[in-house]
């Protein structure tokens, strides 16, 4: 799976296609004796099956891939009115809704851990030296601001750019280590400037011994 992950990441890669599966387009996936089957749905690309080499045998994965695909279209054939004019099926790999309910909520999921360890790498390089720290995401732009100086509260500031659904804007706030979730509030300016009109900003007190600790992490 990773080496599939990888091979379909890089849009300058040649996908070598499964020549003997006719009803859809499978491309071909190898590292070291596994072998694999990716089809792809608007650019999202699915492993479908895998197996190992076996070079001349029967159970090589490819072989058994076509010698399964070709009992499915002839048991699809006997059980359906409108015979299929290919010479293979694989529709019942292919993913169902329950298939791309589950990449959703993974990948809110990575979504969500990013964000985490961004927000928190953010917090901990703006301690280091007052500035703000910012990073890119697909559809915006995330920056945070801490200022800590000794005997006084901690300051910590958020800025988005871009559209973004305000339980995403929780999730972010939510990670902001030291931080009430529940105790940000909504900003017209940032310490040192005003906002763009792209902007969102929110600011709260950071609990100190929080910051602290940010601070002295590796």
């Amino acid at each position: 799976m990773s080496k599939a992950r990888e091979h379909f990441a890089d849009d300058g890669a040649g996908h070598e296609r499964v020549r003997s599966i006719d009803d859809e387009v499978l491309f071909k996936v190898k590292v070291q004796r596994w072998r694999g089957a990716v089809w792809t749905d608007e650019d999202l690309p699915w492993l479908i099956a895998a197996g190992q080499r076996e070079d001349g045998s029967p159970d090589d994965f490819y072989s058994a891939l076509e010698t399964t695909a070709r009992a499915a279209r002839a048991h699809y054939n006997a059980n359906n009115r409108q015979p299929l004019s290919t010479t293979t099926y694989v529709g019942r790999l292919l993913p169902d809704q329950n298939d791309r309910d589950r990449y959703q909520l993974e990948a809110g999921a990575r979504l969500v851990r990013d964000l985490a360890a961004a927000v928190r790498e953010l917090a901990r390089g703006s301690l280091h030296d007052g500035h703000e720290h910012a990073a890119d995401f697909p559809a915006f732009r995330l920056g945070i601001l801490v200022r800590a100086d000794d005997g006084h509260e901690t300051y910590a500031a958020v800025r988005i750019t871009g559209s973004v659904p305000d339980d995403l804007i929780a999730v972010i706030l939510r990670h902001v280590p030291g931080c009430a979730p529940t105790a940000w509030y909504p900003e017209y300016a940032l310490p040192s400037r005003s906002l763009l009109p792209a902007e969102q900003a929110w600011s709260t007190l950071m609990d100190p011994k929080a910051a602290a600790e940010l601070l002295n992490e590796d």
